[in-house]
């Protein structure tokens, strides 16, 4: 700008030079009918108007594009910076599954390994309760069979000593029914 401003300013003094050179002869300006004072003074306010555009019109412009494309070049390298990091998160989110999908495996693996402990043991504790329930049974079979024998040894005892008592006719005295009682005992005992 300094440079084009300057070469402005030579072409002017140039101009002047030149103005000078001919007023003295008989003036280029004058032979195509143009005033070289206009002239100048148009080239003046050329100038100053290219330095207020420049200054104010053109250089606000030209640094809002280079803004905008520091921005366009930062946003073009954060989406590759996210593209890098939605490709590591990605990996890494399926490590994570396969992390889990394995652990889920041996956790699967456990609990069916728990599980058939406990049905073998449950398994293992019904067969024993079973058992026990079934001696518990047989124990009281045995005792409502002796409790059974018992009952009808007495039964068959007091039909002796009743039959012995309509067969002998005759009342029978305490110490007679005891004594038919304890024989027929002796006799369905086998001793």
């Amino acid at each position: 700008m300094l440079a084009t401003l300057t070469y402005f300013l030579a072409s002017t003094d140039a101009a002047v030079a030149a103005e000078h050179a001919a007023s003295s002869t008989e003036s280029l300006g004058e032979h195509f009918g143009i005033a070289p004072s206009y002239v100048v003074m148009q080239f003046i306010s050329f100038c100053i108007l290219a330095f207020v555009l420049y200054r104010w019109g053109l250089k606000p412009v030209l640094a809002t594009m280079d803004e905008r494309q520091h921005k366009i070049e930062a946003g073009l390298k954060y989406t590759e910076e996210m593209k890098a990091k939605l490709e590591q998160a990605n990996q890494q989110s399926e490590e994570i599954l396969r992390k889990a999908s394995f652990e889920a495996q041996a956790v699967v693996t456990e609990a069916r390994k728990v599980a058939k402990e406990l049905a073998d043991r449950q398994s293992q504790d019904t067969a024993a309760q079973t058992a026990a329930m079934l001696a518990k049974a047989q124990q009281a079979i045995e005792l409502e069979h002796g409790k059974m024998i018992s009952e009808v040894r007495g039964e068959i005892a007091r039909l002796v000593t009743l039959t012995a008592a309509k067969v002998l006719s005759k009342e029978l005295t305490a110490e007679d029914k005891t004594r038919y009682t304890q024989a027929a005992n002796r006799e369905l005992t086998g001793v």
